[in-house]
């Protein structure tokens, strides 16, 4: 088994340029691929307003997705599916092609994550489907995960760039007062931020899921 993703553009029709999003969106994914090598294949444009990507295990995608909502800066934001499943190669002269029931899975995810946000739950943004087959187990597993999503969706959404950019330094080893000299902003009003965000519970979930190594 293997971790399917698909994701999309929140709002691409609205975006002003699209070129220059995309090249936004493609050097923020390099970034965080370079910095934290998660991914099996990593995120990359497929068609439209959608990329692609597979990881080995489903802490591993959680873990990238997340820091990649963070590295992203105001008004570029993406939509996750996540499945869960066998993947295999389909032979094509014109490029290489995967299929099975991961990528199904994971094209579920996202439309359940892009109703929930148009309906119930506005600041859904990532949602996990398991393939059928899977064990009891690894179901119970899945519905743990998506309530995490939920919450940690519900703070990621509400955060300013400022407040992601913080997060996201911090997590990569920088202190409080080497982000305020980049923020032209006071240590303690780091710290402030960091606290009333809700970025400190969020890296700290962040680490565990990485299995406490930063």
């Amino acid at each position: 088994m293997v971790v399917a993703v698909i994701a999309d553009i929140v709002g691409s029709r609205r975006l002003p340029d699209r070129s220059e999003a995309q090249r936004l969106f493609d050097e923020t994914i390099a970034r965080v691929d370079g910095e934290h090598p998660l991914a099996e294949r990593g995120l990359r444009p497929t068609v439209g307003d959608e990329q692609q990507g597979v990881y080995r295990a489903l802490d591993d995608a959680l873990a990238s997705l997340l820091l990649l909502q963070l590295a992203l800066p105001d008004g570029a934001e993406f939509r996750f599916g996540v499945g869960i499943g066998q993947i295999h190669p389909v032979e094509s002269e014109h490029r290489s092609l995967s299929d099975g029931p991961g990528w199904w899975a994971a094209r579920q995810a996202i439309e359940i994550a892009h109703e929930r946000q148009q309906r119930a739950v506005p600041s859904s943004r990532t949602w996990i489907v398991g393939a059928p087959g899977q064990t009891e187990v690894m179901d119970t597993e899945i519905a743990v995960s998506n309530m995490y999503l939920l919450a940690r969706d519900a703070i990621v959404t509400r955060m300013s760039g400022r407040e992601r950019r913080l997060a996201y330094g911090r997590f990569n080893g920088l202190s409080q007062r080497a982000l305020a000299e980049q923020e032209g902003i006071t240590q303690p009003a780091v710290s402030k931020a960091l606290h009333a965000s809700g970025a400190t519970a969020l890296l700290d979930g962040l680490t565990m899921l990485m299995g406490g190594a930063r």
